[in-house]
């Protein structure tokens, strides 16, 4: 047994160096230390010099900002030296100060920003437990089913990309209202919270992403969707394109219509029924809270846009020409139908409570109400909507989630009040 006379004796240090004999101490002791110069000049110059240097840099920043001539700068900022006026403010074309946020001129826009903060949310509060478990269960979900969840994420994983890319690298710029532009950003980050959505349903499900994400290349009836969608809104992501023209100014009326009335108006409805149908049934109710809540933001998204294209016909009525109206019907059923083109390919045979013949009837309901919206008549005449919950989910405010507990049209804590 290790005692603690042993473990002291272990772990006893030896001198490292040896021993120094005292008369060897006591004979250098004597001998005094030679005397080290120190060129005191050197430091002083040194410091003289570093002084100098920096005098120097803040002189030359000095004499720069001297040289600033402000006016250019601010009409380089599309901008004026007067202050706002809300008559100056329009929705395109505009010169007016940018960076100055009030007055409003378009209160909607300034409260649908509000309301998109107070109605944030993220893809990780929903929880994914039962999804994961009916999704791996071989008896969980017919072919089907499982058809319509590997489709409709396939094609809005992308879809939501193309929509934020559009917004951020065209509209933006092109919308000359910061009010509008302040709403813009609020959509363009849903847009992201939304692909996160997707991304975070795909990965719980243990999906295979590079089959999922590449839907949009591969299946036809994805691919066909996102081709229109580029090809209305391809030509201003060019940075070189500018408004001001009755030309420009009709192209961007038309890529507002073909993203806000078709690609966010009737491209994303087929998919939404099938999936929340499913949640009804009380399958894949995880999933099926991930779409409520995104549908929620897409329809004030459509809102918006609606309102935007409202409000450049208004304030530019030459751009309202006969032509240019066919041009948006033609626009529209184009949507109208190769949505129904992904509706038959989805549903080849009658799943959920719901068939495509069905669907094509609900699509040109919902194309009706894009017409009218913006002043065009409606092409379907006694089209009705077979799927009258869907409205429910859609217009009516603090509807509960059909598959949880859970208030959808929610606020967050500091947006709330007693009244």
């Amino acid at each position: 047994m290790l005692s603690w006379e042993e473990y002291n004796t272990d772990e006893a240090i030896t001198p490292s160096a040896p021993v120094v004999p005292p008369e060897v101490i006591a004979e250098h002791a004597t001998e005094a230390p030679e005397p080290v110069a120190i060129n005191y000049n050197q430091g002083v110059a040194a410091d003289a010099e570093a002084a100098a240097m920096m005098a120097d840099n803040v002189n030359r920043a000095k004499g720069s900002i001297d040289q600033i001539d402000i006016a250019p700068g601010l009409e380089e900022l599309e901008m004026g030296a007067a202050r706002v006026s809300v008559d100056e403010k329009a929705m395109i074309n505009c010169r007016a100060d940018l960076n100055q946020l009030v007055p409003f001129k378009y209160d909607w826009a300034w409260q649908k920003y509000i309301d998109g903060c107070a109605n944030h949310w993220m893809p990780q509060e929903v929880n994914m437990t039962a999804d994961v478990a009916t999704w791996k269960d071989p008896d969980g979900l017919s072919d089907d089913e499982r058809r319509i969840i590997m489709r409709s994420l396939g094609y809005f994983s992308t879809a939501d990309s193309l929509v934020a890319n559009n917004l951020v690298l065209a509209i933006y710029r092109l919308i000359t209202n910061p009010e509008c532009r302040q709403y813009l950003l609020r959509q363009a980050f849903e847009e992201a919270i939304h692909t996160h959505a997707y991304q975070y349903c795909i990965e719980s499900l243990g999906m295979d992403e590079g089959e999922v994400f590449n839907m949009y290349r591969e299946v036809p009836s994805v691919a066909a969707k996102a081709t229109w969608s580029l090809g209305k809104t391809h030509s201003l992501s060019d940075p070189n394109f500018r408004t001001g023209t009755l030309e420009t100014d009709q192209e961007l009326l038309r890529n507002l219509i073909g993203f806000y009335c078709v690609t966010e108006g009737i491209f994303f409805y087929c998919g939404f029924t099938q999936i929340l149908s499913m949640g009804r049934r009380n399958k894949m109710t995880g999933v099926a809270e991930q779409f409520q809540y995104i549908l929620r933001d897409e329809s004030m998204h459509l809102n918006f846009g609606i309102d935007v294209i409202n409000q450049i016909k208004l304030e530019n009525p030459l751009l309202w020409t006969p032509e240019f109206q066919q041009e948006a019907i033609q626009m529209i059923l184009e949507g109208t139908e190769l949505e129904i083109a992904y509706a038959r390919d989805t549903m080849p045979r009658g799943v959920l409570g719901m068939n495509a013949a069905m669907m094509e009837e609900y699509l040109q309901f919902i194309c009706n109400r894009r017409l009218n919206q913006v002043g065009l008549p409606e092409q379907f005449p006694g089209a009705q909507n077979p799927f009258p919950w869907m409205s429910e989910i859609m217009d009516l405010r603090k509807e509960k989630n059909f598959f949880e507990t859970r208030v959808i049209e929610y606020q967050t804590g500091g947006a709330l009040t007693w009244d």
